[in-house]
């Protein structure tokens, strides 16, 4: 590595170090400690018992909430919510209750007053709404660590029933895989060298087969998966024998070497084994081989439930646009992307711009996590601001430092609600804010494995915003990426025909530079997409 490829390095870890140490400050601030999840086993957020806990009956969540006591029927307590970990206390501190604590004066996230000090008429100046924008990295990690500080509580789900969660306990062989000797091939088992006597009767089939000893020059049917007699030595196929009826003698026409298409017992896994590490998404072959293991449930956290208003009085369901009324893009979108981030998504909801029936959406709202349209500015109609602030809100990210979709806001109701992510209303700037804040929160809320990050050249020079990060549509084309036209806030024709976004830095990048990537869920090879879409 040049010498400057490793001040480049040193820098950027610089950077990672410094974004870490902001998202870890602005945990504390709203009251979340990192890492005090809650063992997947136990859901007592500390050590395991010395006792083996209650076995969790199939459907039924587990009560993972120190600070509350079950319900009847093993359910959560009334009021209580499906995450591990207790919620701070109404109006404590962290709570973010106007004229409580630190959410009474100024938030030292961004460093500046957070949003909700706003009064609801007065409009932001871009100065003060630069000063407040949180820069995108960080905005993304701040997400998920919310997320990952709060995780679901794990359930105990038929195979049926499990595609698409997350594994909250590993999967560990219950027997040796295969259990017994078997035969990997149609043919005939022999002992000893040949050629072989057969031995008369059907031979041996998959389920029924015999543990009875086989002479050494003795040869026997066999059919694929049929357990091997004792002392068998090989297994000839089909093709490569020659049975002569007359002498009753079996001859082989290839070399037959000791162990040939035998599947031994544990050839693939010995009891005790792991198989599959908490934290992985289940997907249609991790249920076969759990059912293959022996398991007929697995214990994983259910997919994070999501709330979606859409916003806006604008807004038509069929036909053209007409009258100054537009089509609605994002209602019809949301819904199957969020499906394929793994989530299990209500109906979306047209609440219009109608300040009251927002406020009561949300403090109604038994999802894990609610998504609005449209609203986060601060026009005459843009109500998603002073609602939050009137019903107590934490404002964690009051606009984000990326192009489109700067006027995004990621907020925690109170009370131990759900999280809040304001989209804006143009469609890209939502798909934006989709990926910067959404993505990353359900995926710490859920437990889901992070994808792994990585970079390709972009095959054209790309302009850049003077100060934010820009997010472009682009292709992969020759090991590299394309960047695709229609790419401004309205428009969604360059992301109907992308593979993913460049995250491209403040002031551009030339062909040829290596630029992070992040891939859309439909596009990649990503396990999440399994089943996700129905």
């Amino acid at each position: 590595m040049t010498a400057q490829g490793r001040e480049a390095r040193a820098a950027e870890e610089e950077r990672a170090a410094e974004e870490e140490r902001a998202v870890e400050q602005a945990l504390a601030i709203v009251g979340h400690q990192p890492g005090a999840t809650h063992s997947p086993s136990d859901g007592s957020g500390g050590a395991a018992p010395a006792s083996p806990p209650t076995p969790v009956q199939p459907g039924e969540r587990t009560n993972a909430t120190p600070g509350g006591s079950p319900g009847p029927g093993g359910s959560p307590a009334p009021g209580s919510s499906r995450r591990q970990g207790s919620p701070p206390a109404p109006g404590s501190p962290a709570q973010g209750v106007p004229g409580s604590g630190p959410s009474s004066g100024p938030s030292t996230l961004h460093g500046a007053p957070t949003h909700g000090s706003r009064s609801s008429g007065s409009p932001a100046s871009p100065h003060a709404h630069r000063a407040r924008a949180t820069p995108w990295s960080r905005a993304r990690a701040l997400a998920e660590r919310l997320g990952r500080s709060a995780p679901l509580a794990a359930h105990r789900l038929p195979l049926d029933r499990a595609l698409g969660h997350v594994l909250a306990e590993a999967v560990v062989a219950l027997t040796d895989l295969p259990s017994f000797d078997t035969s990997a091939m149609d043919g005939w088992v022999v002992a000893g060298p040949g050629p072989w006597t057969v031995r008369e009767g059907e031979g041996l089939l998959a389920g029924r087969g015999s543990s009875e000893r086989l002479p050494d020059g003795h040869a026997l049917r066999i059919a694929t998966g049929a357990r091997l007699p004792a002392d068998a030595t090989a297994v000839i196929r089909s093709e490569h024998a020659h049975c002569d009826e007359a002498k009753g003698l079996l001859h082989a026409t290839r070399e037959v070497v000791t162990g040939q298409d035998i599947r031994p017992r544990g050839q693939e896994c010995r009891s005790g084994d792991e198989l599959l590490p908490v934290g992985t998404v289940v997907t249609p072959p991790v249920l076969g081989l759990a059912a293959a293991a022996g398991y007929d449930a697995l214990v994983a956290v259910p997919r994070p439930r999501v709330d979606v208003f859409v916003l806006g009085d604008e807004l038509l369901t069929a036909g053209l646009p007409r009258e100054g009324l537009i089509r609605d893009a994002l209602g019809p979108m949301l819904a199957p992307w969020l499906r394929a981030l793994g989530a299990e998504v209500a109906d979306p909801r047209r609440l219009g711009d109608d300040a009251g029936a927002l406020r009561q959406a949300l403090v109604s709202s038994d999802a894990d996590l609610i998504l609005t349209t449209g609203g986060t500015a601060a026009g005459p109609v843009d109500h998603v601001h002073p609602v939050l602030a009137e019903i107590g809100a934490e404002l964690l990210v009051d606009g984000v430092a990326v192009r489109p979709g700067h006027p995004m806001l990621l907020a925690r109701l109170p009370e131990g609600g759900p999280c809040l992510v304001g989209l804006p209303g143009n469609p890209l700037a939502a798909v934006s804010g989709l990926l910067t804040l959404a993505e990353p929160l359900l995926r710490g809320i859920a437990g889901r494995p992070a994808p792994e990050r990585y970079r390709a050249p972009v095959h054209e020079e790309v302009h850049g915003h003077p100060h934010d990060t820009r997010l472009i549509p682009v292709v992969h084309r020759d090991e590299g990426v394309v960047p695709l036209h229609y790419n401004g806030p309205a428009m969604l024709r360059g992301i109907a025909a992308a593979d993913g976004l460049a995250v491209v830095p403040p002031d551009g990048v030339r062909s040829g530079t290596e630029v992070e990537i992040l891939d859309l869920p439909w596009a990649s090879a990503s396990p999440w997409t399994e089943g996700c879409f129905t």
